[in-house]
């Protein structure tokens, strides 16, 4: 198919169509107790596209929590502020471990397997911090001037639901810590990490604030936030670990780099083309988005949208 071809709307709504009936295979995220109230009927799509273009599909303008998306913003933001240097205390390998297991650090020696696991989001966030001494404000900032979105937040509600349950969150971050590879109290750390993740954005927000990966770092007022070989060295990592230890089938279902959260929402990038964004609250075993890997699957099936 061609790309001038392709009416994005009428493929959009086809996607969150063949998303519907596999909702409730899924389970919402009850162990962060503010996300378990969530409805795990709602689902929606949005194309953000390099050229300016905008389009959405079902409850695509519904703020959610982005939750574990936050960490390719983190990533990106460290590294757009100079630090190289966290590749020295966060591997790029797929995990094949659930993304809060401890199991590995300690054969590992406190060094995270990939930056998009809550161990390696956390020493990314840790080092984010060093840098710019907000963290999350930075990730909020960011987020708001690349949607156009001023009124974009952390929910507070959601941010204190994380921390009263964030038991095994603190053990990795103590456990890291006790080898050496966090530069901050383990409590300021963890306070900057659940105010990115617990940030409520849209489908629209985030189609549009991740366009920087597809524009190959370019942000939206055209000024460069990574060089070319950076945004390419993170939609790599996107593509192996973005989505946990279901890395590798999201790659050969839908083909893109993604960025899985426990909020249900899926934030992928089409290199040169632009961002898809889906949200289904109901998650699979791996904690990603039922709803979502379907919906994305069906469009980039339809649409021949892939890296490969």
């Amino acid at each position: 198919m061609l790309y001038d071809r392709i009416d994005y709307q009428l493929e959009l709504q086809r996607a969150v169509d063949a998303a519907r009936p596999v909702l409730t295979t899924g389970r919402v995220a009850d162990y962060i107790p503010a996300l378990g109230a969530v409805d795990p009927a709602t689902f929606g799509l949005a194309l953000a596209t390099v050229d300016g273009e905008l389009y959405g599909a079902g409850d695509w303008e519904a703020p959610f929590s982005i939750q574990s998306i936050s960490k390719l913003f983190t990533l990106a933001l460290t590294l757009a502020t100079g630090g190289e240097g966290i590749w020295h205390r966060v591997g790029r390998e797929p995990s094949g471990t659930p993304f809060n297991s401890l199991i590995q650090l300690e054969s590992e020696q406190g060094i995270p397997r990939n930056p998009f696991i809550n161990a390696g989001a956390v020493v990314v966030t840790d080092h984010l911090l060093t840098l710019t001494g907000d963290a999350g404000g930075a990730v909020r900032e960011f987020l708001r001037a690349e949607s156009g979105n001023p009124l974009l937040d952390t929910d507070p509600a959601v941010a204190a639901s994380e921390a009263t349950h964030g038991h095994r969150n603190a053990a990795l971050a103590h456990f890291i810590a006790s080898y050496g590879n966090l530069e901050n109290p383990v409590d300021a750390v963890l306070t900057h990490y659940y105010a990115h993740c617990a940030i409520s954005a849209s489908c629209r927000d985030l189609a549009q604030a991740g366009l920087f990966l597809a524009r190959h770092g370019l942000r939206a007022d055209g000024s460069r936030l990574l060089s070319r070989s950076d945004a390419k060295r993170i939609n790599a990592v996107l593509l192996t670990c973005g989505t946990y230890d279901a890395a590798g089938d999201f790659a050969y279902r839908v083909g893109l780099p993604g960025k899985s959260g426990v909020g249900g929402g899926i934030l992928a990038i089409v290199p040169g083309r632009g961002a898809l964004c889906a949200w289904g609250p109901a998650l699979d075993r791996a904690g990603n988005s039922v709803g979502a890997v379907t919906a994305l699957d069906a469009f980039t099936t339809a649409t021949g949208w892939s890296v490969f």
